[in-house]
C-alpha cells in the first residue's frame, strides 16, 4: 500500500528496482565477506586518513560492476552514453538506497554515480578534447572526480573565492586552496573553480583537473567528528597548468556550473535525509514494539509513540517535496525556491527522525552496531552541506519578496 497517490514513471520504478537488487546481490554481500575490515577504522583508514587500499579496491569494484550493469550512469544524459533518467530518477534513487541500506552498508554510495563524484549533466560542459580524455574512465567507473568550489574563506558565498587562474600562454596558472572538497582522497579528477577575471564581478571559470597534475596537492584529510579518517580534503594548487580544451562551459561563466552543482546537491541530501531517516523510523518502530518497560511493550507510551508519529508525518511531507522539486527540474523550471524548501526540511526533519529513533533505542541508540549515531553524524553534516538552513531560508524569503508566492 502506497502513501503516495501518483504513480511513479515506469521507467523510475524499473531503475529504482534494477539498482536495489544489483545492492542486495553486489554490495550487501561485500560487507558481509569484509565485516572485520569495515568494523575496524585503523583498517579502512590508512596513517593519512584515506581509505586504505583494501576498501578502494571495493568501492572500484563496486563502480565497475555497476557500471557494467547500466546503474552506475543511469542518470547521466545520453550524450554522454549515459541513461538519460532525469532528477526524479535520481532522487528516488538515492533515497532509495540510503532507505534500505542505512550508514552500515556503504559501499552503496558507489553502485549510482554522484554529481560530484562520476558522470552527471555537469559533463555535458566540457569539450571534446576532455570528453575523449576523461569520459571514459568516469562512465566505466574505472576514475572518479571531485568538486572543488569552497575555499577556507568561501563557503555560503562562493563568489568570494580567492583561486586564481593566471593566462600564461595558450592556458592558464591555477593557484589556490580548496577545502571540504569530498572524495578528493580517491579521485583521478577535480573540477577546479577560479577567478579568471577579476574586474568588477569576479568572472569564474571551472577547469577539469587531473589530481595527480604537477602542482596539484591533496594537503590533508578533514576528519569530522572524532573518526580517524573521512572523505573530504583540504587540496592546495600551485602553478598547475592548464589548457583551454580543460574548460568546463565557457570561460568566466563558471559560476553557472557551480550553481548547477550546488542544485543537484541540494536533491541528494534531501534524498539521503529521507531515506536515512525512513531507515531509522522502521527500527524505532521495531524496537518499540518488543522492549518493554513496566509491563508492556514501550510502544503503548505516548512518550515514545508520539515523537515516532511525528517524524513519520515529517518524512511523508519532505519525501513529496522532494519528488515535487525534482519532477519540477525534469521539466525545465529552475524551482529555486521550492528546491531550497526542500533540502532546508528535509536535512531538519531526517536529523530529527534519527535523534528520535536513538531516544527510543535508550543506551543501545548510541552503540556502534546499531549503526544510528553514524546516519546521525552523517545528517548533522548536511544542515551544512550544499547551501546551510539559513542561506536556504535567505533564498527562499528573497524569492516571496519578488512576488515568487505560489506555494
Amino acid at each position: 500500500m502506497s502513501a503516495i497517490a501518483t504513480e511513479l514513471p515506469e521507467d523510475v520504478q524499473m531503475a529504482r528496482d534494477g539498482l536495489l537488487a544489483f545492492v542486495r546481490q553486489e554490495v550487501i554481500p561485500r560487507h558481509d565477506d569484509h565485516r572485520t575490515l569495515f568494523e575496524d577504522p585503523r583498517r579502512v583508514y590508512d596513517e593519512n586518513g584515506r581509505f586504505s587500499s583494501e576498501v578502494i579496491t571495493l568501492i572500484n569494484e563496486v563502480r565497475t560492476a555497476s557500471a557494467r550493469a547500466g546503474f552506475y550512469h543511469m542518470c547521466a544524459p545520453t550524450s554522454l552514453g549515459g541513461g538519460g533518467l532525469g532528477h526524479l530518477a535520481y532522487y528516488v534513487a538515492w533515497e532509495a538506497l540510503f532507505h534500505q541500506c542505512g550508514p552500515q552498508n556503504w559501499l552503496m554510495l558507489y553502485a549510482l554515480a554522484h554529481w560530484a563524484f562520476g558522470p552527471s549533466r555537469l559533463l555535458e560542459q566540457i569539450t571534446p578534447d576532455a570528453r575523449e580524455r576523461f569520459l571514459p574512465g568516469l562512465m566505466d567507473g574505472s576514475q572518479s572526480m571531485c568538486f572543488g568550489l569552497s575555499e577556507p574563506n568561501a563557503g555560503s558565498d562562493a563568489s568570494m573565492i580567492a583561486t586564481r587562474a593566471v593566462p600564461d600562454g595558450d592556458g592558464f596558472r591555477i593557484s589556490g586552496r580548496k577545502i571540504w572538497t569530498s572524495n578528493a582522497p580517491i579521485a583521478d579528477y577535480c573540477v577546479v573553480f577560479a577567478v579568471t577575471d577579476p574586474t568588477g564581478k569576479p568572472g569564474i571559470t571551472a577547469f577539469m583537473v587531473p589530481t595527480d597534475a604537477p602542482g596539484f596537492h591533496m594537503q590533508r584529510v578533514v576528519r569530522l567528528f572524532g573518526h580517524i579518517g573521512g572523505d573530504e580534503a583540504e587540496i592546495v594548487l600551485e602553478d598547475v597548468y592548464v589548457e583551454p580544451w580543460q574548460i568546463v562551459g565557457k570561460q568566466d561563466n563558471g559560476f553557472a556550473a557551480a550553481l548547477y552543482g550546488v542544485s543537484l546537491g541540494r536533491i541528494y541530501n534531501s534524498a539521503r535525509s529521507v531515506g536515512y531517516g525512513r531507515w531509522a523510523l522502521e527500527m524505532a518502530l521495531d524496537y518499540s514494539g518488543t522492549r518493554r518497560a513496566f509491563g508492556q511493550p514501550i510502544s503503548e507510551y505516548q512518550g515514545v509513540s508520539f515523537p515516532l508519529a511525528e517524524s513519520a508525518t515529517e518524512l511523508h511531507a519532505a519525501h513529496l517535496m522532494g519528488l515535487n522539486a525534482a519532477t519540477l527540474l525534469d521539466q525545465g523550471e529552475r524551482a529555486v525556491k521550492e528546491l531550497s524548501m526542500t533540502k532546508a526540511y528535509s536535512v531538519q526533519v531526517g536529523f530529527r527522525a534519527l535523534d528520535r529513533a536513538i531516544q527510543t533505542h535508550g543506551a543501545m541508540g548510541f552503540t556502534n552496531e546499531l549503526g544510528l549515531t553514524e546516519a546521525w553524524h552523517s545528517l548533522r553534516i548536511v544542515n551544512v552541506a550544499d547551501g546551510t538552513n539559513e542561506i536556504l531560508n535567505r533564498t527562499i524569503a528573497q524569492r516571496l519578496l519578488k512576488g515568487d508566492t505560489e506555494l
